[in-house]
């Protein structure tokens, strides 16, 4: 009984939730949702659709930087939730802060999204922009979020104080099929700080990953471009092992340095998101403080 009431408790409270988001959305008017295709934006854009109907619309970003399968799940997670979507081609390869891949390289990327999405507001017949940040975010090294309050883009999310464990909750009140999707960063954020962003490099992540996916059955990795074009592969501690095996050590060693890269190693502390924030010194929003 106590587990059947506790359930109770929590699906009544993310039903509680939900409605108050979708209300807060409400208010907005007429929005465009950066959507991604993860479950933060996929939330959002699902309270959007609930709030404003065809006066929502999703806008996803198509660059080198998003691999073709996130592109697939995005498309296809748009439908389900039956809101308008299109893509929209952005150009922050050609910008020469986003290639030098300092700390905040981010910042440019989501400017380079914000300024297009904005040049278009009014054919698309909205007049604001949301993204999914979430309160989770605001601990973590986002400069990301500085080109957001640059461009007025409003963060519902973080407004109504809702953190990663509740977005989750929301997705799956709301059947989502991203609702337990782990966190997929753009290709460009695979490559080492300092070491420049190129089409070539994010390309050759995006095929390493794919490979060491249908080798291994995992989905939780990530191959870390390092200098001296070494990959750096992280999986979780328990599959280290796994691709340390002879034969799948040479297959994969073999298939990287086919792609490009010079040398490839298996890192032994694991899968760690983030893992190359640990590179930069003490941060700030928006940039590095020495």
């Amino acid at each position: 009984m106590t587990f059947t009431t506790a359930n109770s408790n929590t699906f009544d409270a993310t039903a509680t939730l939900a409605r108050e988001l979708v209300e807060h959305v409400r208010a907005y008017g007429p929005v465009a949702v950066a959507f991604s295709g993860g479950v933060d934006s996929a939330v959002v854009a699902k309270a959007a659709v609930e709030a404003l109907g065809e006066k929502a619309v999703a806008v996803t970003a198509v660059s080198h930087s998003l691999a073709a399968s996130e592109m697939q799940i995005a498309c296809s997670e748009a439908t389900s939730i039956g809101i308008r979507h299109i893509q929209v081609e952005t150009n922050e390869f050609e910008r020469p802060e986003y290639r030098a891949n300092a700390g905040n390289r981010c910042f440019f990327c989501k400017d380079t999204l914000y300024r297009t999405t904005a040049s278009k507001l009014s054919d698309l017949g909205v007049s604001g922009m949301v993204n999914g940040a979430n309160t989770d975010d605001l601990g973590d090294y986002r400069p990301g979020m500085l080109a957001a309050q640059e461009h007025h883009v409003r963060s519902p999310l973080i407004e109504l104080g809702i953190n990663k464990s509740q977005v989750r909750q929301l997705a799956r009140f709301w059947n989502l099929s991203v609702a337990e999707k782990p966190a997929s960063p753009c290709l460009s954020s695979r490559i080492a700080y300092g070491v420049e962003v190129t089409e070539e490099r994010v390309r050759r992540v995006e095929l390493a990953e794919a490979f060491l996916r249908e080798l291994t059955g995992l989905y939780e990795l990530r191959v870390r471009h390092e200098a001296d074009e070494l990959a750096r592969i992280e999986v979780p501690l328990e599959s280290v092992s796994l691709l340390a095996a002879e034969e799948l050590r040479q297959a994969v060693s073999t298939r990287l340095k086919a792609l490009g890269f010079r040398r490839v190693t298996l890192d032994l502390d694991g899968f760690r998101s983030g893992s190359l924030n640990d590179m930069l010194p003490i941060v700030r929003l928006g940039g590095v403080a020495e």
